[in-house]
């Protein structure tokens, strides 16, 4: 989503997930909140772990509470082999999606 904030951050969470600079992090994040609020979408989908965990952060924060999902996720859900176990953070929508089962493979 344009535009950035910087080129090296997407979502503005990047390497300040760990820095300790949690309230700069989410005021930053804010823009990239309210764009995706715009879209209206169910689920915002996001190819790295960071950009991942400062969505979901904050949509908490900002008190929206949209889905966030990993781009592997996808991949595994359309290719049926993700596990039970790998689905607890879906919503309802997609959790019984292609189910792997791997004790029951063969």
């Amino acid at each position: 989503m344009l535009p950035l904030m910087n080129r090296d951050s997407a979502s503005q969470g990047a390497g300040f997930l760990q820095s300790g600079f949690r309230e700069q992090r989410l005021a930053y994040g804010r823009v990239k909140d309210e764009q995706i609020k715009a879209t209206k979408a169910d689920y915002c989908v996001a190819a790295c772990h960071n950009c991942h965990a400062q969505i979901h952060e904050l949509s908490e924060h900002y008190g929206v509470h949209y889905g966030v999902v990993h781009l592997w996720t996808l991949i595994c859900l359309s290719l049926g082999i993700l596990g039970p176990n790998e689905r607890t953070y879906l919503g309802d929508d997609l959790k019984e999606i292609n189910v792997f089962h791997p004790e029951i493979a063969v």
